[in-house]
């Protein structure tokens, strides 16, 4: 029998035991064939608007950290925003037209086995863990003893090109194999451990203030161009984590309260390849941004926002709309008290706190317009944690989009580096990355945005039994991403410069 529009009693009759009804099995694989059919077409559809939307504004260079002028657009910047928030309003309304939910399902469940590594596991950690401890130890070292050039330094090259560029990148396009890796585990593994239970009401909310401090000290502080200072930070950062670990139990301290550790396992939720009960496994990128256990609480909201914001906020300042922001804001507190420098990191860190209050605010809102429209009996706060996982999908394009010219730029830099850590060249060899990285940022940018809308849209049909209910339940959370598409874009689109008054 034909399902109505709000409800599934079709394709669930089909899917758990009437198949031997041959016109039943007829209409299901209508249904399904019909649903493969319109996800073609959206797919060709996405394509096509991303291939004339890159190659419209591919003069536009992409956002480096070499905070070094970029070409202006070839059209109005109104067009080029426009077309952007267009895009991913029109890929929403494409994902709408998908509304099967055995499909979706079948989707997101879809995945091909891969090798055991249950056998090699505890080699693997016992042999990552000791590179990494070996590897953080010569970092602290050649930072506080070694060449203070940024570009020659072992320390700043690991630290930026290796553990805030490539580690991100591989998590969301391999897989998490930070728990391999981890220096600090590894030296955390041989003290006592365990004195205090980790308290229930501190959530992950340890770990979001690392992150955002983290960003601070980054921007603050000259710890990308002088070693010394990035190794003091290292050996700060250091302490904390162990001690945190010895406190409450390195599973505990590395599952909650640290940052890096967190931050790759959100990041790992996006990649095709998971691990699963000792079992590499293969699945379609971003299908386990649907699960319902991965953001549990406001404090896992609260770090996917700052996953968000900080890519924004240093993208932002290292414009010169951005630069002319802070001079002229810094200039209007000049009231004769505090010095330049002072009232300049003031200002810094009331955008970076303000930023971020907005970012996480306009999404919280979005979940309560959500739930005010499809006046569900799930809260507000339920809604606004099973959307938050679709919100990774958006981090990672804004980190490929920012670091992949960085990291291509300093290769050669790094390998010299490790080839050399003691006495690498004076001038190393660094590269100019070709000019359709500019178009590859804005692609990237828009292709995370659009698997977080499918991620959404999947999320909203497994919360929701409405058909109706589960489409409706997704515009406030589209309106809040085409907003932080514009924002990306328009960031990515202005000429860059160098954050004034930092040393």
């Amino acid at each position: 029998m034909p399902s109505s529009p709000d409800s599934d009693t079709n394709s669930g009759a089909c899917r758990e035991g009437h198949t031997e009804s041959n016109p039943e099995l007829r209409l299901r694989n209508w249904v399904v064939s019909n649903t493969k059919f319109r996800l073609f077409v959206q797919f060709v559809t996405w394509v096509a608007i991303l291939t004339l939307f890159t190659e419209t504004v591919a003069a536009g260079n992409g956002m480096t950290l070499s905070k070094q002028p970029r070409d202006t657009l070839a059209v109005p910047r109104w067009l080029y925003l426009a077309t952007g928030g267009a895009t991913i309003g029109a890929s929403a309304l494409l994902a709408s037209f998908v509304t099967d939910r055995a499909f979706i399902r079948y989707l997101h469940n879809w995945s091909f086995p891969g090798p055991t590594v249950d056998d090699w596991w505890t080699l693997l950690q016992w042999a990552g863990r000791s590179l990494g401890v070996a590897v953080l130890g010569l970092a602290v070292y050649i930072g506080l003893t070694g060449p203070q050039l940024p570009t020659a330094s072992f320390t700043i090259l690991i630290t930026f090109v290796v553990v805030r560029a490539g580690l991100p990148m591989f998590t969301y396009l391999g897989g998490n194999i930070w728990p391999a890796l981890n220096p600090w585990r590894g030296i955390v593994s041989l003290l006592p451990t365990g004195y205090r239970a980790y308290p229930d009401a501190f959530g992950r909310w340890p770990a979001v203030g690392g992150l955002l401090l983290l960003v601070w000290i980054e921007v603050i502080f000259p710890v990308s161009t002088i070693p010394a200072v990035l190794s003091i930070a290292i050996l700060g950062y250091s302490a904390i984590t162990i001690a945190g670990a010895v406190l409450f139990g390195p599973n505990t301290w590395f599952e909650n309260g640290d940052p890096l550790s967190v931050l790759f396992r959100f990041f790992g939720a996006v990649a095709p390849i998971q691990r699963r009960d000792e079992t590499l496994t293969v699945k379609l990128p971003g299908s386990d941004l649907t699960a319902s256990e991965l953001v549990t609480d406001t404090s896992d909201v609260a770090f996917v926002i700052a996953l968000i914001w900080e890519l924004t906020y240093s993208g932002f300042i290292t414009t010169q709309t951005g630069a002319a922001t802070i001079e002229t804001l810094v200039n209007l507190t000049n009231i004769g008290v505090g010095a330049m420098q002072a009232r300049a990191i003031l200002i810094y860190t009331l955008l970076f706190v303000g930023g971020y209050v907005v970012f996480f605010a306009a999404y919280w809102y979005a979940s309560i317009l959500s739930r005010r429209r499809t006046g569900t009996y799930i809260t507000a706060q339920r809604i606004a944690f099973r959307f938050a996982p679709s919100l990774l999908a958006i981090a990672a394009g804004y980190h490929l989009a920012h670091y992949t010219g960085l990291a291509v730029s300093l290769s050669p830099a790094l390998g010299m580096a490790i080839v050399s850590p003691l006495s690498p060249p004076a001038n190393p060899l660094t590269l100019s990355p070709p000019g359709w990285f500019d178009g590859l940022s804005i692609a990237v940018v828009l292709i995370g945005h659009l698997l977080a809308i499918w991620a959404a849209h999947a999320t909203a049909y497994e919360l929701f039994s409405s058909r109706l209910v589960a489409i409706r339940s997704q515009y406030p959370f589209i309106a809040v991403m085409i907003g932080y598409t514009v924002i990306s874009l328009w960031i990515l689109s202005l000429p860059g410069a160098t954050p004034p008054y930092l040393p």
